[in-house]
């Protein structure tokens, strides 16, 4: 895996459980609303250093993942609570 697709997947799957967060929280999941927080801080807590002292090129591929990490989370957040929580 190149490092510029780690970058693109770290931003995604952070980006994603945030937007996941924002939506549980609307909606006062708190199951949901535990869970990803503690995702979200695993995952900033291994990532810090790499975006820290990274390059633009790195920051835009890190940015282009959190983009599309936050449509998704959306998604799945919205799909999540539609079709398992009545």
């Amino acid at each position: 895996m190149t490092t510029y697709t780690k970058l693109f997947l770290t931003g995604f799957f952070q980006v994603l459980f945030v937007a996941m967060n924002t939506y549980f929280i609307t909606r006062l999941y708190w199951y949901g609303i535990f869970f990803c927080g503690f995702v979200i801080s695993l995952i900033w807590s291994h990532n810090v250093k790499k975006i820290a002292f990274g390059t633009n090129l790195d920051r835009f591929y890190y940015a282009a993942g959190a983009g599309l990490g936050s449509l998704a989370g959306v998604l799945l957040s919205v799909a999540f609570l539609k079709y398992h929580i009545k």
